[in-house]
């Protein structure tokens, strides 16, 4: 595992195609990708000046697992070659453990979301209407109250810097077709359970998660990105559930809660964060507390 935290990466043996919020991705020739997971850390969509050391490297370990563990569920687009094999020598340190080279698919415009339990923004609306993206909800239910059945609540993916939004199953159905709408559905469901299964063995809760897929050049349905990350799932260490639900608190999380509660918390100039760029600059006992529970995610299910 590397010591330095990588910030941002800079090869210059491959041609950038973007920077997202924590991925730099490179191109390889016209039908691979080189997408390295860099320690940045967005929260409330702006990117943080302090990286997080080894997050790239736990993000990437840890969809490497889970994908390893669906295969039998879609096909995902890993290409099995070495990522090391597309740069120059001097720059595998930079990618090393970090990246996964990958097909180059065309993207699906729409964040696959699951919710196995009521949280985060599906409470909020909740309260609201009784459902989550258009999906009735029973009656009663509280803050990180488990579902009776996954459901499928899909965003539309925002451009850098906006928040992705919540639609309908039917803005889904306009945007790719009924046949690709409902497999994206019930692939997504279908991956969620077997995935909550196995790392509930390993006593953790999978509260939601989100899905990206993309179509491969003859039309099949590809899981890509990172899957079932920390940053892309609300993970729960399940000795911290009862005692939150009972309270009606948030569970404990596996995830970037340090910085977003201490991020709600600070103030400068005694006012609040406004949530846009910059970000204020993070003290260094969240960033330890925040790689250790990124750390001790992995290690949890790969134990």
């Amino acid at each position: 595992m590397t010591a330095t935290a990588l910030h941002t990466s800079a090869l210059n043996s491959l041609p950038l195609l973007a920077r997202g919020k924590v991925r730099d991705n490179y191109a390889v020739g016209d039908d691979r990708i080189l997408m390295v997971a860099s320690d940045r850390l967005s929260a409330f969509d702006v990117i943080m000046g302090e990286p997080i050391p080894g997050k790239g490297v736990l993000l990437t370990q840890m969809a490497l697992f889970w994908f390893d563990k669906l295969g039998d569920i879609v096909p995902n687009h890993l290409t099995g070659d070495a990522p090391e094999s597309v740069v120059s020598a001097a720059e595998v340190p930079q990618i090393q453990d970090r990246s996964m080279l990958v097909q180059r698919l065309k993207p699906i415009p729409v964040e696959a979301v699951v919710r196995g339990y009521l949280a985060g923004s599906g409470w909020q609306e909740y309260q609201a209407s009784q459902s989550v993206c258009g999906v009735p909800l029973p009656p009663g239910l509280k803050n990180a109250s488990p579902l009776p059945e996954p459901i499928f609540t899909p965003a539309a993916k925002a451009a850098m810097g906006e928040h992705d939004e919540n639609i309908t199953y039917e803005q889904v159905v306009e945007t790719v077709g009924a046949d690709l709408a409902a497999q994206i559905r019930d692939v997504s469901i279908a991956i969620y359970k077997k995935a909550a299964a196995i790392a509930r063995e390993k006593g953790m809760i999978i509260a939601d998660t989100k899905f990206e897929f993309g179509l491969d050049p003859a039309g099949n349905l590809v899981l890509m990105d990172e899957v079932l990350t920390p940053d892309s799932s609300r993970y729960w260490p399940v000795e911290g559930y009862d005692a939150a639900f009972a309270a009606g608190t948030n569970p404990p999380s596996y995830d970037k809660q340090f910085v977003r509660d201490w991020l709600e918390a600070v103030r400068i100039h005694g006012k609040a964060w406004d949530k846009t760029a910059p970000a204020p600059r993070l003290p260094q006992d969240v960033i330890e507390k925040t790689a250790a529970k990124y750390r001790e995610a992995l290690e949890r299910l790969t134990a």
